[in-house]
């Protein structure tokens, strides 16, 4: 299965350089930094508002997507029992000049707070897989490009992610960064794990993302609980340890994606 790990970095995003020799490696494109709350219809819309598409995919957390959530919760939102959203996707167009037309037109686009960045993807190698980094004891007012350019040093960057709370939109101190390379994302560990930057107070922790086998553990992943109100987070807990909650007093934090660039045309 594609995923970012098979993308390079290219001015903060990814790599337009393909291989011309490949027809796919001329119409796939990899999508950074979507909202949250966009969902893969949305997606697939605002993308097909250029040419035809071949597929489209909303990369979801695979964790979260594991936890068995009551009907009323899915009920009430059900993107939350597919796994939150990880910020990123892909769409294959049918026609290279499509990709190459969604490349010059909607990257750089804002949507809500964020500005999309769209490039091509490239074919997977294993030097590129399992890059992607889980970073906690950040300070609570680092941001993400404060964020990249602790990591930068170590290699190129495809993507960073700072988790924020669903409601307040502060920082949890957690963090995500996807390398280029494994053997960057490795260097990276070795000099910070454990290590106090300057400017730190406290030492942070840097490991390889988290294992879906994780999974079984009676709690919530911390990308499920960030998209939760603290009243369904601890719904949801006390279902992870066996009681049944009541479907009456479950809410769930979800705002509607803004309309996006209706004017677009093929």
């Amino acid at each position: 299965m594609t995923n970012a790990m098979d993308i390079v970095k290219n001015g903060g995003s990814t790599n337009g350089s393909v291989d011309g020799n490949s027809d796919e490696s001329r119409t796939n494109l990899i999508v950074n930094y979507l909202p949250q709350t966009m969902t893969q219809e949305e997606m697939r819309s605002l993308f097909s508002s250029i040419g035809e598409l071949e597929s489209c995919k909303l990369v979801r957390d695979k964790v979260s997507g594991n936890l068995v959530l009551p009907a009323s919760l899915s009920a009430l939102n059900p993107a939350l029992q597919q796994g939150q959203s990880l910020g990123y996707g892909f769409v294959n167009y049918v026609r290279p000049e499509d990709a190459e037309k969604a490349v010059n037109t909607l990257n750089g686009l804002r949507l809500q707070n964020k500005v999309i960045k769209v490039s091509y993807a490239r074919p997977s190698s294993e030097s590129i897989k399992g890059a992607n980094l889980y970073v906690s004891g950040l300070p609570k007012n680092l941001s993400q490009p404060d964020l990249e350019a602790l990591f930068s040093p170590y290699g190129k960057i495809i993507t960073s992610r700072i988790l924020c709370d669903n409601i307040s939109g502060l920082s949890k101190g957690v963090g995500f960064i996807r390398f280029d390379q494994r053997n960057e994302a490795e260097r990276a560990i070795q000099e910070l794990n454990g290590k106090t930057p300057k400017g730190y107070a406290e030492p942070i922790t840097v490991k390889f993302a988290n294992n879906p086998s994780n999974s079984a553990k009676a709690q919530i992943p911390p990308p499920l609980a960030a998209y939760l109100t603290p009243q369904a987070a601890a719904a949801t807990r006390r279902l992870a340890a066996g009681a049944l909650p009541s479907a009456g007093r479950i809410s769930i934090g979800k705002s509607p994606m803004l309309a996006i660039n209706k004017g677009l045309k093929r």
